[in-house]
């Protein structure tokens, strides 16, 4: 059974179309998709985000400790800072995607709801020597999103933070009116964006207010369909759609992004190591633009000469190329630019991530 937004009622009294991601029921539309597109390339969009389990660390041991199992360098964040990490098991399989944000206070964790009960039981196994409390935080918090390019201006209005002095993933604790919450600074097609962390049961009130603000700015409330189209364009991949326990972070391009090869050892080390020795893996994820009207579904086969060689894991229309694009794996040897291929009957090109930057820049 996928998992509800605390939002859900909310959304269906708005007339939102309610659809599955990241094992969540989220708003998938409010109104019109070119609508909710434009608002979050450029102006400023608010989203759903709460389909994160979040989990918290205290304890003089904790950032050891999360240093020890995470592919992330904890052990050098400073109070204000944050990173983005890794959760394998000991053959290198991606069990969760982890930001990891630490303040005087201790460590929140980030993660995904849809592997909630197994992120936390793989965190508290880990725990026997060390002096270090760990609490589900996820009934008690939500998160909502502001994104685009007028996402730091609302921010500043609101919570007197400048999400532009921040490097991404610092985060500050501040106030919504009078409610307690942490901005933490992300990123959006190069944009300042917030993830805002606030308790579960001002959720509609903060959702409200937020809304109204945003408008005022030319902003909309945006469902998950527009922001898979960008995030594809973007040539980003997410958890749980485009890799998961299946997969080596070397097979999903993460190896730049949510590992540090400076941090000393973790859980599934020796396994990523021997891959980037070897210098590539069998298999790549791949950005690709489809010749056919349809989307193809996640699963569909990719094949050349008859012959399999990869699936899709992900699809969405590209206002960009006017033409569904997305996400699949390829044995490397067919992952060249400009390679044509068959997704189960329909036309196929391998392109080259990010297709927004790429259009914007010509």
């Amino acid at each position: 059974m996928p998992i509800e937004t605390p939002l859900l009622d909310l959304h269906r009294a708005a007339g939102a179309q309610i659809g599955e991601f990241f094992g969540t029921l989220l708003p998938s539309r409010f109104g019109n998709f070119e609508d909710e597109y434009s608002a979050a390339c450029g102006a400023v969009a608010l989203l759903d985000t709460n389909f994160h389990a979040l989990f918290s660390f205290s304890g003089p041991d904790a950032q050891r400790y999360l240093n020890a199992i995470l592919t992330s360098n904890v052990r050098d964040l400073k109070p204000g800072s944050g990173a983005v990490g890794l959760l394998l098991n000991p053959q290198g399989h991606i069990l969760a995607e982890v930001e990891t944000f630490l303040s005087d206070g201790g460590i929140l964790a980030s993660s995904h709801a849809m592997v909630r009960e197994r992120t936390f039981s793989t965190f508290d196994k880990f725990i026997i020597m060390d002096d270090v409390s760990l609490e589900d935080a996820t009934p008690t918090t939500g998160t909502l999103d502001l994104i685009g390019p007028l996402a730091s201006k609302v921010i500043l209005e609101i919570a007197r933070v400048d999400l532009a002095g921040l490097p991404v993933l610092a985060h500050v604790d501040t106030t919504l009116g009078s409610i307690p919450c942490r901005i933490i600074r992300k990123a959006w097609l190069d944009h300042p964006a917030a993830m805002i962390v606030v308790p579960r049961e001002r959720l509609p009130m903060i959702w409200r207010d937020l809304e109204s603000r945003v408008r005022a700015h030319g902003g909309a409330s945006v469902g998950m369909e527009a922001i898979n189209s960008i995030r594809l364009e973007s040539g980003i991949p997410w958890f749980g759609h485009d890799y998961d326990d299946k997969n080596i972070p070397h097979e999903a391009g993460l190896e730049h992004s949510h590992i540090s090869y400076e941090k000393g050892c973790y859980t599934g080390q020796e396994i990523v190591e021997r891959v980037r020795s070897r210098g590539h893996a069998n298999r790549r994820l791949t950005e690709l633009q489809f010749l056919g009207a349809e989307l193809p579904a996640p699963g569909t086969k990719l094949l050349r000469d008859g012959n399999e060689i990869g699936m899709v894991t992900s699809s969405a229309f590209s206002p960009m190329l006017d033409r569904p694009i997305g996400l699949g794996y390829l044995r490397r040897e067919h992952a060249a630019m400009g390679t044509q291929i068959d997704a189960s009957g329909t036309g196929a090109e391998v392109i080259a991530p990010p297709v927004l930057a790429k259009h914007s820049a010509a």
